[in-house]
C-alpha cells in the first residue's frame, strides 16, 4: 500500500494539476476496470472500450484542470461524463456494433447450468444487448446509468444533466424500444409482456 492508495480521487487530481505521475498512476489502476465496462455499455468493441478509456486519462492527464472540484462533482461523475461522451461520439463515427457471443463472453460468469440452457440464456442476453445498442444515444445511456451502474434516478439525472421527468421519460421509451425489438424479432411476444 502507497501513501496514494489511501487518498480520495480529488486529492489526487490536485497531485495531477502538479504532475505528479504517482498519483496519476494510482487513479489510473483505480479507475480502469469500471470505466472500461462503462465504455463497452455505450460501444461494446474491446479494443475501442480500452481505446476510449486510455484517450480519456490521457485527457486527465494532459489537462488535469479541466476536472473542476469547486462544481460540486465527484472526479467519478465527471469522469463518467467524459467517457461516455467519447463512447458516443465514436458511435456517431463509426459503424453500428452487433453484439456476438465472444463479446459477452469477457462478462460471463460461472455456473452449475447445463449446457443447452446456459447457451439459451446467452442468447436471450445478445438479443437483449442488440436491443440496447439499437436504442437511440440518450435512452441508452440513461438506461446503463440506472440498471447497469446502479445510480439512482436523481444521480442519472445529474450525471446526464436533465430533470428526473426527463430522465424518466428517456428510461420509458427505452423500455417500450427493447420491448419492441424483441417482439419484432420473435424473442418475446406479445402475451409474454401483457
Amino acid at each position: 500500500m502507497t501513501a496514494y492508495t489511501t487518498q480520495t480521487d480529488e486529492a489526487l487530481l490536485l497531485l495531477i494539476q502538479r504532475r505528479d505521475a504517482s498519483a496519476f498512476s494510482e487513479l489510473v489502476i483505480r479507475h480502469t476496470d469500471y470505466f472500461f465496462r462503462v465504455a463497452w455499455k455505450s460501444w461494446p468493441d474491446r479494443e475501442d472500450a480500452e481505446d476510449i478509456v486510455q484517450e480519456a486519462f490521457v485527457k486527465v492527464w494532459q489537462d488535469p484542470f479541466l476536472y473542476n472540484a469547486d462544481k460540486g462533482a465527484k472526479f467519478t461523475t465527471w469522469f463518467y461524463r467524459v467517457v461516455t461522451n467519447m463512447a458516443l461520439d465514436r458511435a456517431r463515427k463509426k459503424r453500428p456494433v452487433h453484439i456476438e457471443p465472444a463479446h459477452l463472453g469477457q462478462f460471463a460468469k460461472a455456473t452449475d447450468k447445463e449446457p443447452a440452457a446456459e447457451y439459451a440464456d446467452m442468447e436471450d442476453a445478445i438479443a437483449l444487448e442488440n436491443a440496447i445498442q439499437e436504442l437511440p444515444e440518450r435512452q441508452k445511456l440513461a438506461l446503463n446509468l440506472c440498471f447497469y451502474d446502479g445510480l439512482s434516478n436523481q444521480e442519472a439525472a445529474d450525471m446526464m444533466e436533465v430533470g428526473i421527468k426527463a430522465l424518466e421519460s428517456l428510461l420509458m421509451r427505452a423500455k417500450n424500444g427493447i420491448r419492441n425489438s424483441l417482439i419484432s424479432k420473435g424473442i418475446l411476444s406479445e402475451e409474454e409482456v401483457a
